[in-house]
C-alpha cells in the first residue's frame, strides 16, 4: 500500500512517542525508548494505527521515519515491535539488522524497566 502523503510525523523523545497525524488528528504511533548508555539504540516497542486509518501506509511511514531518525543520529534500531521487525525484514536497505546482543540487551532493559513502555 502506498504511503499517505497527507501524514505528518513528529518525534516526542521525552515521551518516547513517534506520532503520525492526518488531518490534525493522531492516526498512528510508535512507542519507543532509547537504550542506555546514551547515545543508545532506538527501540521500537509497539506500533498502533487507529482503525479508521488502517491500510493507508501509516504504520510503514512511521517505521520508515523511525529508521531515518536513528540513521541521522548514528544509532541502530532494535525493532521489538512485531510490525517494525517485519517491516525491517522487508526493507533491509533502509533497516539494517541489529546485532543479536543488542536485541537481547534491549529486551533486558525493557523487562527491567516496564515503565519504558
Amino acid at each position: 500500500m502506498a504511503e499517505n502523503a497527507a501524514v505528518e510525523i513528529g518525534d516526542d523523545r521525552e515521551r518516547g512517542m513517534l506520532t503520525a497525524q492526518a488531518d490534525g488528528k493522531v492516526a498512528g504511533t510508535i512507542a519507543y525508548f532509547v537504550m542506555e548508555p546514551a547515545p543508545g539504540a532506538l527501540v521500537a516497542v509497539h506500533t498502533v494505527v487507529r482503525p479508521e486509518h488502517e491500510g493507508k501506509g501509516i504504520a510503514g511511514a512511521l517505521v520508515r521515519k523511525f529508521h531515518a531518525i536513528a540513521a541521522q543520529e548514528g544509532v541502530p534500531v532494535v525493532p521489538l515491535c512485531p510490525y517494525a521487525a517485519k517491516w525491517a525484514q522487508r526493507h533491509p536497505d533502509e533497516a539494517p539488522a541489529a546485532p543479536e546482543e543488542l536485541v537481547r540487551e534491549a529486551e533486558r532493559q525493557l523487562k527491567d524497566h516496564p515503565e519504558l513502555f
